[in-house]
């Protein structure tokens, strides 16, 4: 058996390593080729291009590559329409690999697309599209199914590759012990989020909130991991206008959220990895006003973290652009550190939401995959 594989980023690569083991394990005979990262290929999958190639973010970067990336696909296309693998699978990277699903599967080529695009949130109009383009969506959400299902589409919840990972008790002693941490102060993480523009509108908003929090609380110390080197040293630059008792770290965001009593950060995946280490957070967004007013229209939910989305109730806070003050995002801050019940009832219900995901996500989506390999060829021996 021969499958085809792409994934354009390095979340992609992690959950195509995973899948491709769990396929193996259970035919060691498949062969893998297309576009992977080095998790992929320490799998046995053999690239056509380097995955870097199709790693592009932005706009202006995105029409500056145009030619090459549609030169890929197309070459891609027409190697295998031409010698048909028994299976393509697109690995989220949904604007490019849609597009190359739909031209092999008007081929004759099974198709599968791993990673919902968040049609539920925005842009429902894509749902006539994926029709057309994949046999079966793979989802890391239960409630992703459900737009899938409306459409006629053909969806399976294999759950989530991180909630698998993470235990379901968290190990916050050794997080503070990694982060050098020996006293038993209170403390908050604060993720302003990975790019400049994210940090450049919330870190000073949320060092605002940070020192309204400590006059309220004057023991209290503040984490802040920095995504890479250009965010830690804007980070650094910031932090000497204030005087703060924050840490400041390089990386190592999943130790501060450990570490810490609770959490305010960007709105983003991250809240997911909060969620799943059972801390009590507060989620916050700004942007362009121009851009918030477009966006906000286009929303079809009424929460915009995971960890809402998932329990369908506002479990944390969410305060979006002028919502996002310091004041209101300390208070909303104080009342997870101070409020015991209300704590213990978040952890709780954060734990069911961790079970719920926790699948074997790798093996769920082989088993969905394997599936409808014996389908397909079943239907083509009939036919």
């Amino acid at each position: 058996m021969r499958i085809a594989l792409v994934a354009g980023e390095a979340s992609g690569d992690i959950l195509g390593a995973g899948l491709i083991r769990a396929i193996g394990e259970q035919h060691p005979d498949v062969t893998f080729e297309g576009i992977g990262g080095p998790l992929m290929l320490a799998e046995g999958m053999r690239s056509e291009v380097a995955m870097e190639r199709l790693s592009v973010m932005g706009l202006v970067e995105v029409l500056g590559r145009l030619r090459e990336l549609l030169g890929i696909r197309r070459t891609l296309a027409q190697k295998w329409l031409a010698n048909p693998p028994d299976l393509f699978i697109g690995i989220d990277a949904p604007d490019f690999n849609l597009s190359l699903e739909r031209t092999l599967r008007e081929g004759g080529v099974p198709t599968v697309h791993y990673v919902s695009p968040s049609v539920w949130a925005w842009r429902r109009g894509r749902l006539k599209g994926i029709a057309r383009s994949t046999d079966l969506m793979l989802c890391l959400f239960p409630f992703e199914t459900h737009f899938y299902a409306e459409a006629g589409i053909d969806a399976r919840f294999v759950g989530h590759t991180l909630a698998d990972q993470l235990p379901l008790e968290p190990d916050v002693a050794g997080a503070r012990a990694r982060l050098g941490i020996t006293d038993n102060e209170p403390r908050v993480a604060l993720l302003p989020g990975s790019r400049g523009g994210e940090v450049k509108l919330l870190a000073p908003l949320f060092l605002q909130a940070a020192k309204a929090c400590l006059a309220a609380k004057p023991g209290l110390r503040f984490l802040l991991p920095a995504a890479n080197d250009s965010r830690y040293e804007q980070l650094a630059a910031l932090l000497t206008t204030m005087r703060l008792p924050v840490q400041l770290l390089r990386g190592q965001s999943r130790d501060a959220m450990l570490a810490c009593d609770a959490v305010l950060m960007a709105s983003g995946t991250a809240a997911l990895e909060g969620m799943l280490l059972k801390k009590p957070l507060v989620v916050a967004y700004k942007m362009a006003p121009l851009s918030y007013a477009i966006i906000s229209r286009l929303l079809n939910v009424p929460y915009v973290s995971l960890p809402n989305l998932l329990a369908d109730a506002p479990l944390i806070p969410e305060l979006l652009q002028d919502q996002a003050t310091p004041d209101a995002l300390a208070k909303a801050l104080l009342k997870q550190l101070d409020d015991g019940a209300h704590r213990q009832a978040l952890c709780q219900r954060f734990s069911e939401l961790h079970q719920q995901l926790r699948r074997d996500a790798s093996h769920e989506a082989a088993k969905a995959v394997l599936e409808l390999v014996q389908t397909k060829s079943a239907s083509s021996r009939r036919s």
